[in-house]
This record gives structure tokens, sequence and C-alpha cells, in this order.
């Protein structure tokens, strides 16, 4: 009898942590809802007719990019909003982001002033970041929201109040570490790049064989901003390889990305991808392990990839992304709301 109880408590036990972090993240959407209808509110109708979008599957919602594009992206963009409206945009990112995320996307917007500087081009400008709105915002349908411009795009997909999906989350670092001025020695995205040396030194010489696919980093990040995202292979190490601490050590790089999300959103994340199985997680590394040279490292599960490189400009130019091969965009949500609702 003990036997056949323990599992049923068991599996009341992880439902009720499920069922609590479900209705956790619907709170976070309906303070992404408030804000972004507030937003929305503040604006003129020529603002608002560029700011909002159909909500579809493919189209203008996943045509996303971390490139300077001048002129080109769709939205409205920082230079065109007045105070009142900035701090309703404000509002929408705070509601999204947790406090970490929200000070990345300060630090990232400033280093567009750091270039501007070191470059004298007139596109590197931190009021170059762009707000689309897709569908209409409510706890009904479905609808998400963009917020993107040189090294940043966030993404973000509601489904009937219930279901967000978060992804892509694009984050850059140019110049990685300010080498000159008042700034100097400043860093963007510094766990980023830390824990994930300090994880592969912490390898011992066989495990090292596994985790480095190859001695030269690639060019750039392999999903780049292609609007689907596939497995990149099982080349690396296994969490399954791994000592407890190194795991640990791999968990704490893991949450330097979910951390950029609500701690709220980040917990229910996490969930998913430990409910796929932590043991199928696979950590690769390409290049160098020294400090200033160029490297490159991915983490891949079942269903998610997280990529890194610092390889530009001597080493000095970080690209980190969050992709999931099935929830991108909320693609599988969307399609699951479009079929029942036919």
């Amino acid at each position: 009898m003990k036997n056949r109880t323990l599992p049923i408590a068991a599996l009341a036990f992880s439902l009720s942590i499920s069922c609590s972090s479900l209705r956790a993240v619907e709170s976070v959407v309906q303070d992404m809802e408030n804000a972004a209808n507030a937003f929305l509110d503040s604006l003129t109708m020529e603002l608002k007719a560029r700011a909002t979008f159909p909500m579809e599957v493919e189209g203008e919602r996943t045509n996303w990019h971390f490139v300077p594009i001048t002129g080109e992206r769709k939205g409205v963009d920082l230079k065109d909003l007045n105070d009142a409206q900035e701090e309703k945009l404000t509002n929408l990112l705070n509601a999204s982001l947790s406090a970490i995320g929200q000070t990345k996307v300060k630090k990232i917007q400033e280093s567009e002033s750091i270039l501007f500087i070191l470059e004298k081009s007139d596109h590197r400008d931190p009021e170059l970041y762009y707000t689309s709105i897709f569908g209409k915002p409510s706890s009904e349908g479905a609808w998400g929201w963009r917020f993107e411009g040189h090294h940043l795009s966030l993404n973000f997909t509601v489904v009937d109040g219930k279901l967000l999906s978060t992804n892509p989350n694009f984050w850059g670092a140019n110049p990685a570490k300010v080498l000159s001025g008042p700034q100097k020695g400043a860093r963007i995205l510094k766990e980023e790049e830390d824990l994930a040396r300090d994880f592969l030194l912490s390898l011992n010489s066989d495990q090292r064989k596994k985790a480095v696919i190859a001695d030269k980093a690639p060019k750039d990040i392999y999903s780049s901003d292609d609007p689907k995202v596939y497995p990149l292979g099982d080349a690396g190490i296994s969490v399954a390889d791994l000592n407890a601490r190194q795991v640990k050590g791999l968990n704490q790089l893991i949450d330097v990305y979910l951390n950029n999300m609500p701690s709220k959103v980040a917990k229910e994340r996490r969930m998913k991808f430990e409910k796929d199985g932590m043991d199928r997680v696979v950590f690769a590394w390409a290049g160098s392990d020294e400090v200033g040279e160029a490297h490159y490292y991915r983490i891949q599960g079942p269903n998610f990839l997280i990529e890194y490189d610092n390889i530009q400009n001597r080493a000095n130019h970080i690209h980190a992304t969050w992709r999931d091969f099935d929830g991108d965009f909320g693609r599988n949500i969307i399609w699951e709301h479009h079929k029942h609702s036919h």
C-alpha cells in the first residue's frame, strides 16, 4: 500500500508546485498586459499605427535582428517618444524583466554612446531602440511584444493570459570591456563570460576532451537571427558526465540567462527544461580558454539552446542568446490556439 501512495503523493505535490508556478507567471503576464495597454493608450494615432502589428505565427513578428539596422526596423523608436510615453514603455520593460535584465538593457543602450565616441557614426545611438506590439494585449487570445535595437532583441508572447514565451532573447556587448575613458574597466555580460570559463576550467582532462569541440571559435553564434532555430548536434559533454560540483557550476551559468526574466518566469522556465531531463543537457566550448582570446560556447537541452561568443574586436564583443526549438515566438502555443479557435 505504501509503495502506491508515495508516488501519488509525490505526483500531487509536483502538480501543486506546477499550478502554483503557472499562477505566478499569470500575475507577471497581467502586469505586462496592463503596462502594454497603458503604453499604447499614451501614443498618438500616428505612433500607435507604427507600433502595432497583427499577431501572426510568422511575418513581422519573427523578423528580428540584433545588428544596427538604420531606418529599416519596424515599430516606434525612443527618439519619437515624449517623457510620459517613454515612462510607460519603461513600465512595460520593468514588468517583463527582472531588475538584472533591466540593468543590462540600460547598459547595452548606453554602450551605443561609447561606440559613437569611438566610431563617430550616427547609427550608434542609444535612442535607436524600437517597440512593437503584436495583437491586442488582453487576457483572451494571443498577443506579444518586442523591444529591439543594436545588441538587444527581447520577444514576449502571451496566449489567453496563461502562457508566456520570452524567446528569442538576445543580449550583446560591444565593447564587452571598456578599455579607456571614464568607464574604463566596465563590463557588460560579465557573468556570461566568467562563469562559463570557470566551468570549463573545473573539468578534468578527459572531460575537457569531450567539452571542447574545436580549437578555433566560429565566426559568430550559429543560430544568428534566423526566424527558427534547430539543434546543433550532440557534441560536447553532458550533465550525466559531471560531478555534483560541476553540475552546480553549470546551473549557475544557466541561471545567468534565466535571471534576466522575472523570478516567477525564471522558476517556471527552469522547471520546464528540468522536466525534459537535466541529464540530457550538453555543454560545448570552442576556441581558447584564455581571457582576451576568441571563444564560444553553447548549452543545449532537448528543447532549448543557449549560445554565446566573444570573438569580434579582438575578443571584446559578446553575443549571447536563449532560443527554444519549439517555443520561439510562442510558435507551438500560437498554433494550438489557432487550431482550437477555428
